[in-house]
């Protein structure tokens, strides 16, 4: 008998197939058939992961780098200023001016100097208002007089030199001043700098978001921890009924429970009257508790505690209670039993209760909108509020993306401190 698949006769001792085939082609080829076949079955999967998922993200990351308005709406004028020395010379000279006056006569047509200047109006506050009268300025100038003269008539912006030092600096297709924004820097003739005290604003409020997710996330551990341990050690019947009451909240909308913390918290809410009541706190000195840290603290704590519950529930419901009787029975006490040998067990739970609380608080937008108020808001709102309001998507980007890096920062840092395969969700 010959191999069939070489055409010549098998090795001494090999086994073959029924067909003749050696026994090792055969369930090579069986083996690609079934990786072939369960590749098939979750291509759909994978088609919708990268169509909502991996796509939307990569397209985020583009656009905190993304310039090509610039030089395609000022390709004459970009290519003008790449000689001009804004150290030495005040202004460009009139080859620049002449430049510009061909390329916004043609972007005045195509209607593109807006959108011009409302990119370039997040570097330079002005910007938008100068390109909007570029409109009527452009078709007035005549071509047999200096251009140059006729534009510091038309605005006298355009002798700052400020506007051209913009105009050069971010005549790229691609710009990190997205990014260096984000972090509270600018980019200027003398390099990249820090942006002046008063408006530093993004970097504070990253700091502001890692901590408050991070006493966020430690609260939760400290309040779920005992009651997962409860439902853990009480019989079957019980613990069913009491994890009803931590899934009860996830029966209400997120919006209708965040709600009701502003009725609870306010000056004149419920908390507070029964203070008053109590006469723990005077009717004048009511606590403030909403529009600031504490109420997103308060808030959000109730929101992501039963995230914290359920995956250490999971996990301690599989720790045999027969350990803790062991280490007793050894001659330790309680709090020596369940420190040495239950609350090591019940680190995957606390792992993964910990990554769940901690990645859904750094990107929460409705609780921290609704009752953070100014000193309460993460950078969520922040993105938020550039996508929506300012429009300035770019920058948006830029925030997102430097989340999603501190994120995966600290996924990584974990990773190697604690070890990813021991968080266990049950």
């Amino acid at each position: 008998m010959t191999d069939a698949t070489a055409g010549r006769p098998p090795k001494a001792g090999q086994m073959l197939a029924a067909d003749g085939t050696p026994l090792k082609t055969s369930l090579n080829r069986a083996l690609r058939a079934q990786k072939l076949r369960a590749l098939l079955l979750i291509a759909p999967l994978l088609a919708f992961v990268l169509l909502t998922f991996i796509l939307p993200i990569g397209d985020m990351l583009f656009r905190s780098v993304q310039n090509e308005i610039v030089p395609q709406t000022l390709p004459k004028t970009v290519a003008a200023l790449q000689d001009w020395d804004p150290k030495t010379d005040a202004l460009p000279g009139e080859p620049a001016f002449a430049a510009l006056h061909d390329d916004l006569t043609i972007a005045v047509e195509q209607k593109t100097n807006t959108r011009l200047g409302q990119r370039l109006n997040y570097e330079y506050s002005g910007f938008s208002s100068l390109m909007r009268g570029v409109t009527r300025d452009v078709k007035k100038m005549d071509p047999g007089q200096p251009f140059k003269d006729q534009f510091l008539a038309a605005d006298k912006k355009w002798g700052d030199p400020v506007v051209w030092q913009t105009l050069q600096i971010f005549s790229g297709n691609y710009t990190s001043g997205y990014l260096l924004n984000a972090l509270d820097m600018q980019r200027t003739v003398n390099g990249i700098e820090m942006k002046a005290p008063q408006d530093r604003i993004y970097v504070r409020l990253f700091l502001r978001t890692m901590a408050m997710s991070l006493g966020i996330t430690f609260i939760c551990l400290l309040m779920g921890y005992p009651i997962a341990f409860l439902l853990a050690s009480l019989p079957l019947r019980s613990s069913n009924l009491l994890l009803i009451l931590v899934l009860l909240p996830f029966w209400t909308s997120l919006l209708v429970r965040t709600a009701a913390w502003k009725v609870l918290l306010q000056q004149q809410g419920v908390i507070n009257d029964i203070l008053v009541w109590l006469g723990v706190v005077d009717d004048a000195n009511r606590l403030v508790m909403i529009n600031n840290a504490t109420g997103t603290t308060i808030a959000m704590t109730h929101i992501l505690l039963p995230f914290m519950i359920l995956p250490l529930f999971s996990v301690m419901k599989g720790i045999p209670p027969s350990y803790m009787r062991a280490a007793k029975s050894l001659g330790a006490n309680d709090w020596t039993a369940f420190w040495r040998v239950y609350f090591p067990q019940s680190i995957p739970g606390v792992g993964a209760g910990a990554i769940l609380c901690f990645i859904l608080a750094i990107g929460y937008y409705i609780t921290p909108e609704l009752v953070g108020g100014t000193s309460g808001v993460f950078i969520s709102n922040r993105i938020a509020y550039h996508i929506s309001t300012s429009l300035n998507w770019g920058l948006a980007a830029a925030l997102a993306t430097l989340l999603l890096v501190v994120v995966l920062a600290l996924y990584w840092t974990y990773d190697r401190i604690v070890g990813i395969d021991n968080v266990k969700l049950g």
